[in-house]
């Protein structure tokens, strides 16, 4: 059955945005790849058809656009697109090719999982600087999709060398135009590897957002979520495959006070399940104390000393 909806118009970008989010809303759209509601979206979609910058201040602000003109033109390009991210059930950063992080942008196309691991907040706002030794110096972002954990930790930490690996050598091609677009070629290096196997380390801090859905949960997703690449996704049947192979391999190709720092989604009942063991710390992010963990490479030699008796 096809949902009607009603494409965006109006005479200024405050009603193409009030508008789009009717539209959204009524075409029932799934979000979660930058944005968490239709309103949000809508506001990304026109002001970037129209050219705008995506912080341009709205509704109550000072110097708010709302009531500055669009052309019948401008509304017909919005409509488009409108049409198109609803038809196509395609995350809006594909259609624009472009994604954020704490206020970052980078470049995405479909070659790529969109970005939005909430370990880019951690690293913008400090909350693991603490875990870390005054010798860190080698920092590596496993599972690096567009490379955009990697530019931001290159960021965040100017002294540091990052690796940026991936399997996909689609999705490292995205990650070195992110690369090259912010400047980083000489601190962030890109590898083809499957796990550690090619990045041995050893590192002083791993930053990793891996494939973890569970399989029930895979077959459930939105549309927009089978629009990324599986590989990026699918995390097996209980969604810790790719982890039990990481922590397996990982205390080799860590330094003696390296950390671990692991985004799990909503999956933190199948990582307990998977890891009674395991000491962690969770960190606190916008979407709670439960979606991105730390552990060290004590944890995981004291765990791996356990399974072993």
């Amino acid at each position: 059955m096809t949902t009607s909806y009603t494409l965006p118009h109006g005479t200024t970008v405050g009603e193409l945005i009030a508008s789009g989010t009717s539209c959204l809303t009524q075409a029932g759209v799934g979000f979660g790849h930058g944005t968490a509601n239709a309103h949000d979206e809508a506001t990304w979609l026109v002001l970037w058809q129209l050219g705008l910058p995506i912080d341009s201040p709205l509704e109550d602000e000072q110097d708010a656009i709302d009531n500055q003109a669009v052309t019948a033109e401008q509304s017909a390009q919005v409509a488009e697109l409108f049409d198109k991210r609803i038809t196509s059930r395609k995350p809006a950063a594909y259609l624009t090719q472009e994604a954020w992080l704490v206020g970052v942008p980078f470049y995405i196309d479909e070659r790529s999982i969109v970005p939005r691991s909430f370990i880019a907040e951690l690293l913008a706002d400090g909350s693991i600087d603490h875990f870390l030794s005054d010798k860190t110096r080698k920092v590596l972002d496993l599972c690096t999709g567009n490379g955009s954990l990697a530019c931001l930790a290159a960021m965040a930490y100017p002294e540091v060398e990052v690796t940026g690996a991936d399997l996909s050598t689609d999705a490292l091609a995205v990650a070195r135009i992110n690369v090259d677009k912010h400047g980083l070629q000489e601190r962030v290096t890109l590898v083809e590897t499957d796990g550690l196997s090619r990045v041995p380390g050893p590192w002083d801090l791993i930053l990793c957002n891996p494939p973890y859905v569970n399989a029930d949960s895979m077959s459930k997703l939105p549309a927009e979520y089978r629009a990324e690449p599986e590989l990026a996704l699918a995390g097996g049947t209980d969604g810790m495959d790719f982890i039990r192979k990481l922590f397996a391999a990982a205390p080799a190709a860590m330094t003696e006070d390296a950390v671990l720092v692991l985004e799990i989604g909503n999956e933190r009942a199948f990582f307990e399940a998977a890891f009674p063991l395991l000491p962690v710390f969770w960190l606190d992010t916008s979407a709670g104390e439960d979606q991105v963990l730390l552990v060290t490479r004590a944890a995981l030699l004291a765990q791996a000393k356990l399974l072993a008796q």
